[in-house]
């Protein structure tokens, strides 16, 4: 039997992530741009939303932790299910930011974080995490948007969603550790431990490959070109043949020791330059992520 062209499936955008970070803005952009918004369905419900005669269908659903029966493994199995529909398009969108960023946020408006209603917002903040990690790992899209406006994230949602009918992927870039092994679901993984490492210079130790010293440290390594040449090669070259099968989404990793400054410089240079390349492009830097909520 022939696999359903992308255009005629449901399109199911699921939306979750860290309270203040922008999940309510993220659905309303989604609205604006013709999907059908359900905020905080209870999980046992959102199966039932969509089914095989509504093909063509885009539909945007926002869970929370305050979703009636909202676990870890309850979203984890509802989110294995959806997959499992050969005419169900499913993206799932994580929206972050950092912990100072939440609790200014949370000072601002003087709201009592929903997991912490008598405590701090570090408290519900920390709970949170908790809860989301591996939600997180599981998800398609990753918005953090702790630089960014309301108009910024209302950009980036549409680059993302608004494709004008034309089947392009959305690219997630991760940098990681090895000592945590790889991000689960990374469809290309690069090594990138062969690399000069910016950690034994002391004037770099404490930076991170966002830095553009750090940058230009790995970028001196006489490997260096010629091995982002043939990542960018090989990238250019597979991206449209999964467009062809129809993905609407595609992850590729960059690994090194400790995940703070090779995997995070290669992942910034790759996305850029897939970036200049017409591609949706984000980047997620998982150990970054754990270090900012220390």
């Amino acid at each position: 039997m022939s696999e359903m062209p992308l255009d005629a499936r449901v399109k199911l955008v699921i939306v979750t992530g860290l309270s203040g970070a922008g999940r309510t803005t993220t659905i309303r952009c989604l609205e604006d741009l013709g999907y059908e918004t359900i905020d905080n369905l209870p999980i046992s419900l959102v199966s039932r939303v969509v089914a095989p005669g509504m093909l063509g269908a885009k539909i945007a659903i926002g869970l929370d932790t305050r979703t009636r029966d909202f676990t870890t493994k309850a979203v984890l199995d509802m989110l294995a299910e959806l997959s499992a529909h050969s005419w169900l398009s499913l993206e799932v969108v994580f929206v972050t930011a950092s912990n100072a960023i939440l609790v200014r946020r949370f000072s601002e408006t003087r709201r009592r974080h929903p997991l912490a209603p008598a405590e701090t917002p570090h408290d519900g903040i920390d709970r949170e995490r908790d809860l989301l990690n591996e939600i997180q790992d599981a998800s398609t899209v990753v918005l953090n948007t702790s630089d960014m406006s309301p108009h910024d994230l209302r950009a980036q949602v549409d680059r993302f969603f608004n494709r004008g009918g034309e089947s392009k992927l959305a690219i997630m870039i991760h940098s990681f550790s090895y000592k945590r092994g790889a991000p689960a679901g990374i469809d290309m993984v690069f090594d990138c431990r062969f690399l000069n490492n910016p950690y034994w210079d002391p004037s770099l130790r404490s930076l991170n490959g966002r830095s553009d010293s750090v940058q230009r440290f790995v970028q001196n390594d006489t490997r260096f070109e010629e091995f982002f040449a043939k990542v960018m090669d090989l990238s250019v070259f597979l991206l449209p043949a999964y467009v062809d099968e129809g993905k609407t989404h595609f992850s590729i990793g960059f690994g090194c020791t400790g995940g703070q400054h090779r995997s995070v410089a290669l992942a910034e240079t790759v996305a850029k330059a897939l970036a200049n390349h017409g591609w949706v492009v984000s980047v997620r830097h998982r150990e970054l992520e754990r270090r900012a909520k220390r």
